[in-house]
C-alpha cells in the first residue's frame, strides 16, 4: 500500500523568554493512502502541532514532511496554496461564519479556490446531501446543534475534493449524541470517497469506532502504533494502557468504587471475548468474584470484552492462583480509583 503522508524525524520547538519547549520530538510516522489513521494521547502530547505540519500551518523546526512521496516542507507561495487545496481540515470549534447561511459557509471554500460561480451552488447542494444537511442550507449556524455545525465544517472541508482530511479534535466539543452523529457522517463519507483521514483525539469512543490504525503520542513522541484492535486489546506502552484503562471505569460511581476492595479490569480478546471465564474461575477455585461492570465492544469487526471485578476477601495464595488462571485468557489491570472516578 502506498503512503499518503510521511513524517521523517519531524520536530517542532517553540522559544519563549530564552527557554525552548519541544512540542514534537523527532517523529517518524507513515499514513497509507485511503487509511483512517488516528493519533491519540493526553492533552499537551503534541498531537495538534504534529498534524498542522501536514499543511504547513506549523512548519517543522527540523525534519521533513512528505505528501505522496514529495517533500513539501519548504513549500511557499503558489506551491503551498496548491498543496492546501489538496488537504481539507476541520477543527474542534467549527469556525463557521455566524452571519452566513449554511450554504454560504460551504461556498466560501469554493469561492476561495476560484471555482466558477455556475458550479458553486450544485457542489454546495451535493455536499449538504452527503453530510445529511440538505434541509439546513438556508439556516444560520445559531440554529444548528453542535453535531450539525461540525457536519457543515466537514462539508466545507470537502468542497475542493481534497485527497487528505485532517481532523483536529473534531468531536471534543460535542456531547456523546452529537459525537456519534459526526462519527456516522465520517463513516459514510469515507465509504464513498477515497480519502486519507488523519484524526487527532483523546476520546476512546472515536478511536474505537473510526480508526484503521492508531499512533499513541506522549510528550512529543510516538510511543506505540498498530491497528486499532491491537492498541485496544494489547496496549504495550504505559501511555496507551492508561488512556484505554480510563474508559473502563466510567460506568462506576466513585461512591461504589470506594466501597469495594481489590478492583481489577479484565480485558478479553477476540476468541475469548464470549468466554464465561468468571463462572469457570468461581467453580474451579470455589470462590465468588463480584462483577461490577462489563461490556463488549466491536473494533474493526472483532469483539473486545471488558469486565470490572472485585476480588475482595480472597486470601493471598488463592488470589495468586485466580489471577494466574484468568491471565491465561485475558489481560488484567488494577482499577485505579483516582483515575476513574466520575
Amino acid at each position: 500500500m502506498s503512503e499518503s503522508i510521511r513524517f521523517n524525524r519531524v520536530s517542532v520547538a517553540f522559544s519563549n523568554q530564552g527557554k525552548t519547549f519541544t512540542a514534537v520530538d523527532k517523529v517518524t510516522l507513515a499514513v497509507n493512502k485511503g487509511e483512517f489513521f488516528g493519533i491519540i494521547g493526553p492533552s499537551g502530547a503534541g498531537k495538534s502541532t504534529l498534524v498542522r505540519t501536514v499543511n504547513l500551518l506549523q512548519r517543522p523546526t527540523s525534519g521533513n514532511v512528505y505528501i505522496d512521496g514529495q517533500d513539501v516542507t519548504s513549500y511557499k507561495g503558489r506551491e503551498l496554496s496548491a498543496l492546501r487545496l489538496r488537504i481539507g481540515m476541520i477543527f474542534q470549534h467549527f469556525n463557521l461564519v455566524r452571519n452566513s447561511t449554511v450554504a454560504d459557509n460551504v461556498a466560501f471554500a469554493l469561492l476561495a479556490s476560484g471555482t466558477q460561480k455556475a458550479k458553486i451552488r450544485p457542489r454546495v447542494l451535493e455536499l449538504l446531501k452527503l453530510t445529511g444537511l440538505s434541509d439546513k442550507a438556508d439556516l444560520y449556524p445559531a440554529a444548528l446543534s453542535g453535531g450539525q455545525k461540525q457536519r457543515v465544517a466537514i462539508a466545507r472541508a470537502l468542497a475542493n475534493n481534497p485527497e487528505i482530511l485532517l481532523c483536529d479534535e473534531a468531536t471534543s466539543a460535542l456531547d456523546p449524541e452529537n459525537t456519534a452523529d459526526v462519527i456516522a457522517a465520517l463513516r459514510d463519507i469515507k465509504a464513498q470517497y477515497p480519502l486519507t483521514v488523519l484524526f487527532i483525539t483523546h476520546q476512546e469512543q472515536v478511536a474505537r469506532s473510526l480508526f484503521d490504525r492508531i499512533a499513541v503520542m506522549e510528550r512529543g513522541r510516538i510511543v506505540e502504533q498498530g491497528t486499532a484492535y491491537e492498541i485496544f486489546a494489547h496496549p504495550q506502552s504505559k501511555a496507551a494502557q492508561d488512556l484505554i484503562a480510563r474508559s473502563h471505569g466510567t460506568e462506576i460511581p466513585k461512591e461504589v468504587a470506594a466501597s469495594l476492595q481489590d478492583l481489577l479490569v479484565i480485558t478479553f480478546r477476540e476468541e475469548h471475548a464470549y468466554d464465561a471465564l468468571i463462572a469457570e474461575t468461581s467453580r474451579k477455585f470455589g470462590t465468588d468474584l463480584s462483577i461490577i461492570a462489563g461490556r463488549i465492544d466491536y473494533i474493526q469487526g472483532k469483539p473486545l470484552g471488558t469486565l470490572v471485578v472485585s476480588l475482595g476477601g480472597l486470601d493471598p495464595k488463592k488470589r495468586v492462583q485466580v489471577l494466574a488462571f484468568i491471565a491465561e485468557r485475558a489481560w488484567i489491570q488494577p482499577y485505579k480509583k483516582e483515575e476513574f472516578d466520575v
